[in-house]
C-alpha cells in the first residue's frame, strides 16, 4: 500500500528517456473536478505512472489508478462507497498535429514546455472511471427508503362527495320520459 504523495509535476519527456516510474496516494480533495462527482471528501487514490519509450521510441506513460471513494445513490440518495480500478496507455505529444498521428491503441497526452501535470492525469483517468449512475444494492435501498416510509402520516379520510352538477339534468329527463 502507498503511503507517500503523489508529485505533482514531471517533465514528461526525460521521464519516458530515463523510464522512471512514480507512484503515489491522494485526496479527493486534491481533484477539485473529481471531488466534485463524489458524496463527500473521504476517499483515498492510489496512482502509479510508468513513463518510457515504445517499440517506435514514441514517449508513452502506462498509468493505473484505484480509488475508494463516496458517491450519491441515485435511488435513496444516500451516500454509498465506491471502488474504481483502472488503467490507461497514454502517448505523450507536444502538439494536437502530433496527436493525430498517435496510433488507435494510445490516447494522446499533450504536454507543454513546463512538463505535465500528474494530478490532472490522475484526475482525468478517475473522471473517466467513474459509473454514469450509482446504486446500492436494491435491498440496502428498499430498507432506507421504508425508514423513510415509516414517519408519513396515514392517509387523510377522502373528502366528502360533491354533488353532481347533471343530477338535475337527469331528473329532469325521467320527469319527461312517455308515460304508459
Amino acid at each position: 500500500m502507498l503511503s507517500d504523495p503523489l508529485p505533482t509535476l514531471l517533465d514528461a519527456r526525460k521521464a519516458a528517456a530515463r523510464g522512471a516510474a512514480v507512484s503515489g496516494v491522494l485526496q479527493p480533495s486534491n481533484l477539485p473536478r473529481f471531488q466534485a462527482l463524489l458524496a463527500g471528501d473521504e476517499g483515498r487514490i492510489e496512482a502509479q505512472l510508468a513513463f518510457n519509450r515504445d517499440e517506435e521510441n514514441r514517449p508513452v506513460v502506462s498509468v493505473e489508478v484505484s480509488a475508494q471513494v463516496q458517491v450519491t445513490c441515485q435511488r435513496c440518495l444516500q451516500p454509498m462507497p465506491l471502488a474504481l480500478n483502472g488503467a490507461a496507455r497514454l502517448g505523450i505529444v507536444w502538439t494536437d498535429e502530433q496527436a493525430r498521428h498517435l496510433p488507435r491503441d494510445l490516447d494522446p497526452l499533450v504536454v507543454g514546455e513546463e512538463g505535465c501535470n500528474l494530478w490532472d492525469i490522475v484526475e482525468e483517468e478517475l473522471i473517466l472511471l467513474m459509473p454514469p449512475y450509482s446504486y446500492h444494492e436494491t435491498q440496502d435501498c428498499k430498507q432506507i427508503l421504508s425508514e423513510y416510509s415509516a414517519d408519513v402520516e396515514p392517509p387523510m379520510e377522502p373528502a366528502p362527495e360533491k354533488p353532481n352538477p347533471f343530477a338535475v339534468l337527469a331528473q329532469l329527463k325521467q320527469d319527461e320520459e312517455p308515460r304508459s
